[in-house]
């Protein structure tokens, strides 16, 4: 089955979906999950949230949930100052999968207008793959790296989608980063339903296929319902039009997906 391997529930501090409405939404697509609950070391956001859970009390309810249809996993932000941290977390229970991106670049996070004050898009996102291809090295106990794209949803440009031309240098460091740690690509979903989107992403992910990438794993990145298993048939047919095979992690192992 085709496999949506970036679920956020109650657990991660900006979600309140419930296991039971994750997993109904997904029966009714006939889908597989993999729950991905946020770990930001050592950050709180301005609205108070504090992105970290307790990984026994995550397993406890959780694990007898576990099933062909749902695995368990963690999203980890991957900071400098909280590599080590993030790495001791990750071992704490058996986490099925381990996945690692960018949400900070020098310490700020970039969901807020604060990153890109005096910045222009090009320093802004400089910045964001300098940092994006330093930090997937250091943190090579990781599955897949997320959301390459992730920089798009909240930049303030006028045009707010990645190039690769634009940044091919910056985006081959990071590519080349990924495969020599043993990590796959994420497709998030989240943006597919835009044309502008998905034609931006094509030539990242043909790059990752000629630089030697195999595999990617496919993430709606859902918090809501409603958003569980957003366009995921078109991530996948992307996948296979670029013949990168998709993928899913069950007890840290890659378990090809399918139709």
């Amino acid at each position: 089955m085709i496999v949506d391997s970036h679920i956020h529930t109650a657990f991660s501090a900006d979600s309140e979906m419930q296991a039971a409405e994750a997993l109904a939404a997904a029966a009714r697509q006939g889908i597989g999950l993999v729950f991905t609950e946020h770990l930001d070391a050592d950050y709180t956001s301005k609205e108070g949230k504090v992105f970290a859970f307790d990984p026994q009390a995550y397993w406890q309810k959780y694990s007898q949930l576990q099933g062909d249809n749902l695995h368990l996993g963690v999203e980890i932000g991957m900071r400098e100052s909280t590599r080590e941290f993030s790495e001791d977390f990750s071992r704490q229970v058996p986490f099925d999968f381990i996945l690692c991106s960018q949400h900070m670049v020098d310490d700020l996070d970039i969901y807020y207008p604060d990153y890109y004050e005096g910045k222009d898009k090009q320093e802004a996102y400089h910045r964001y793959f300098v940092q994006m291809a330093e930090n997937i090295k250091a943190h090579s106990f990781a599955h897949a790296l997320g959301h390459i794209d992730y920089i798009c949803r909240y930049a303030p440009y006028d045009d707010a989608d990645i190039h690769y031309a634009e940044f091919a240098d910056e985006i081959d460091a990071v590519l080349r980063n990924v495969l020599a740690c043993d990590v796959v690509m994420e497709i998030n979903t989240r943006r597919l339903g835009a044309k502008e989107a998905l034609d931006s992403l094509v030539p990242i992910y043909r790059r990752y296929r000629e630089l030697g990438g195999r595999f990617v794993t496919l993430g709606s990145d859902a918090h809501t319902p409603e958003a569980v298993g957003a366009h995921l048939r078109l991530s996948y047919d992307f996948a296979e039009s670029l013949k990168l095979t998709p993928v899913t992690f069950s007890r840290q192992q890659m378990v090809t997906c399918s139709k």
